[in-house]
């Protein structure tokens, strides 16, 4: 009677009245082996699973010939984290029944959380073999050729335990989620929304149908579904930051905030919302809350990728320059080690060192972009009667790569060539983009197109030549050369080797990437005469600027360097403060696009001994004004390791000298070989302590200055 009652009262979920009526039973019959085993039940209900594995192995100890028992006694310890007694329980359970289904589902279950694959496999065969309609072992199955990364057996199973029970759900979406990694996005959306129809409250299907369409750059769609999964669970952090994710997609940056501040409200241990946070940040020029953003998803989780490099980013873009010493011998460390610490591009301004420049491509590349073969192997194409090439930027329009490169287009010989862009930037319609427009034969926009359909267009053209504007930079397409887009591919404007095979050449100039250097390179170097192309054509702005404009006195040396702020690091600040000591009633206008980084070089420039009043911070300028300011300036001086590139052409091409200190890698060259090209080697030097006498000397020294802006003047007609 008492078993009774507590079998009742466990029905009914009374739980605790329950386990009294058993204790009962068993104080009247201390062996009674079913009250033994329903306690042990009753207890693992209730999350008491050392008194539930008491229970079971005093049932056990009555009668050892059960296999239930032993199957709930492993199901026990697999709640406790004890998987290796989990198994040895399992498997006692097999050796009294080797065909207890349960037992079987249960053990590959085990194994699979333990790692062990392959056993996992074998398991839930042999309990298919048993009965091939057991849904569970199908299911589970699926899951574990999954994570061995036999997809297609996935999908196969999948697809039986679907056609066993076509109402199951969760096989759907994970089939669906299958589809997705195999970028089967069509495959993918039907499975997901198969899921949505069997289970309309199906919070995560509908999270994962989002992820599908973001994918594809349907980022309204994908916004539709991550709302309806909020909808029906609102405290779904996931969907709130992948929400975040798709806003940005749509440029919605305002709604990509409150998405990711949503989904770090919910969960404040989300490390991944915490570093979309911090990105929306920077993408608002909010700084410094870019920094405690990436700080905080750091603390959560200090192997994010690329989190060190983000933090050292930001730090650098605001001049705050607190404990570099120690996050710089951590990146190497960690980059040394082959982890995903920072992009490729980030690296440049920071460590002039092409060896770590190198494998930090490679980091990339081996993780994100390696080479695709899911489309055909490329055909050989007849004999073009003109050479087909084509070039790949997001950039094409009023924007540095637009300003150097629309003459190139328009100067490729006609009889020979045939020129194509491919546009995945915004259609801007500005008076760039409209120039390259007609500078070119054939202009494809390509934005809303899929990284494989992009690459089956220029197939489709049979482009001969494919030539990647954009490197390692944030909006670049390397998926699409990994494909293969053309026979030949081609870097340019990237300032270090891609780290990728499937490059076939790197465009440098001359004496840049010395034959020593060349090793640090997966691609064949091309060296030409000047690296950086120029536009000849553009109209360069009448004088109107005054130094009273700048807010400048009327007597004083000025000396100017409008590289990105994040160039500027603490060694270079050190030489200019050095220089502006010796050089007295001299003055140093930057570029500093934010304001906590003028607040933290004002602290440095006080630091180094130097009234403020002689750091000008120069704005940002159309372009017209931005070159008629370097007409006030009278030396333009270089950052390192990342040197000038459009910024030194422009400075040249007003007829402003630059003085630039190369080093050992490509990016820390660059302005030598623009220098170089005009035939200006002695503003080349090879120190910073060179660096910083010359400055001196030019400074103080009018006659020589002169003497170099007049061969300047007189080289800008005629160098290359």
């Amino acid at each position: 009677a008492h078993n009774n009652l507590g079998n009742l009262l466990r029905e009914f979920g009374q739980l605790d009245e329950a386990i009294n009526s058993y204790k009962n039973a068993l104080n009247t019959k201390p062996d009674y082996l079913e009250v033994l085993y329903s306690l042990g039940l009753t207890f693992e209900e209730l999350g008491s699973l050392d008194e539930a594995v008491e229970s079971y192995i005093k049932a056990i100890e009555i009668n050892s010939d059960l296999p239930a028992i032993y199957n709930n006694l492993g199901n026990t310890y697999k709640k406790m984290g004890l998987l290796e007694n989990a198994v040895i329980s399992y498997k006692k359970a097999l050796i009294i029944n080797p065909n207890f289904l349960e037992s079987l589902n249960n053990l590959g279950i085990t194994y699979r959380d333990l790692g062990q694959l392959s056993d996992a496999i074998k398991t839930f065969k042999k309990a298919i073999y048993i009965y091939p309609k057991y849904v569970d072992a199908n299911y589970n199955l699926a899951i574990a050729f999954k994570d061995n990364k036999d997809f297609e057996a996935a999908i196969e199973s999948y697809k039986l335990t679907i056609s066993l029970k076509p109402d199951f759900a969760e096989a759907h979406n994970n089939l669906g989620n299958l589809y997705t990694n195999l970028n089967q996005s069509v495959d993918a959306i039907e499975s997901f929304k198969t899921a949505i129809q069997i289970k309309p409250d199906y919070a995560e299907a509908y999270n994962n149908l989002g992820s599908v369409y973001e994918n594809l750059q349907q980022y309204y769609n994908s916004v539709q579904s991550y709302k309806k999964a909020i909808d029906l669970k609102p405290n779904f952090a996931e969907a709130h930051n992948n929400m975040g994710i798709a806003f940005k997609g749509l440029n919605q940056l305002d709604d990509a905030l409150k998405s990711f501040q949503r989904a770090v409200e919910i969960n404040p241990k989300f490390a991944s919302g915490h570093y979309n946070l911090g990105n929306i940040f920077k993408d608002l020029d909010r700084v410094n809350d870019a920094l405690l953003s990436y700080e905080n998803a750091k603390a959560i989780n200090e192997n994010l990728e690329n989190i060190l490099g983000n933090i050292i980013s930001a730090k650098m873009n605001s001049c705050n320059w607190d404990g570099l010493k120690d996050l710089f011998d951590e990146l190497i460390n960690k980059i040394n080690n082959n982890e995903r610490v920072i992009d490729p591009f980030s690296l440049f301004s920071l460590i002039d060192d092409p060896a770590l420049h190198r494998k930090t491509s490679e980091i990339r590349i081996n993780n994100y972009q390696q080479r695709n073969y899911s489309l055909p192997t490329i055909i050989k194409y007849s004999r073009h009667p003109r050479i087909r090439i084509g070039y790949f930027s997001p950039d094409f329009r009023e924007h540095p790569v637009g300003y150097l490169t629309a003459e190139l287009y328009e100067l490729h010989d006609r009889n020979h060539f045939e020129i194509h862009a491919f546009s995945f930037g915004p259609n801007s319609k500005d008076s760039m983009n409209l120039r390259i427009k007609a500078g070119v034969d054939y202009f494809h926009n390509v934005h809303s197109m899929h990284d494989d359909e992009i690459a089956l267009l220029a197939r489709s053209l049979e482009i001969d030549i494919a030539v990647d504007l954009a490197g390692h930079t944030a909006n670049s397409k390397t998926e699409v050369f990994a494909m293969l887009a053309a026979p030949i591919q081609v870097v340019y404007l990237s300032l270090g080797t891609m780290g990728a095979d499937y490059y076939d050449y790197l465009i440098a100039g001359d004496k840049m990437i010395p034959k020593k250097n060349q090793k640090y390179f997966l691609e064949k170097i091309v060296y030409l005469p000047s690296f950086l192309v120029n536009d000849s054509q553009e109209k360069l702005p009448v004088n109107s600027m005054s130094r009273r404009d700048l807010g400048l006195p009327m007597e004083g040396f000025v000396f100017c360097c409008f590289n990105n702020t994040s160039k500027i690091t603490p060694n270079i600040f050190d030489s200019w403060a050095r220089i502006l000591k010796a050089v007295k009633d001299s003055f140093l206008i930057i570029y500093a696009n934010n304001e906590l980084s003028k607040t933290n070089l004002i602290k440095e420039i006080k630091k180094r001994g130097l009234d403020p009043e002689r750091l000008i911070f120069g704005i940002n300028l159309p372009r017209s004004k931005y070159l008629d300011r370097y007409r006030v300036a009278d030396l333009f001086l270089d950052t390192r390791p990342f040197n000038a590139g459009t910024t030194a052409s422009d400075a040249l091409k007003m007829g402003l000298p630059v003085l630039t200190c190369k080093g050992n890698s490509f990016s820390s060259n660059e302005a030598a070989g623009i220098v170089n090209a005009l035939n200006l080697p002695e503003m080349v030097t090879n120190s910073l302590e060179e660096y910083e006498s010359l400055a001196i000397e030019l400074a103080t020294n009018p006659d020589k200055l002169k003497k170099i802006k007049e061969k300047l003047q007189s080289n800008l007609t005629t160098a290359p």
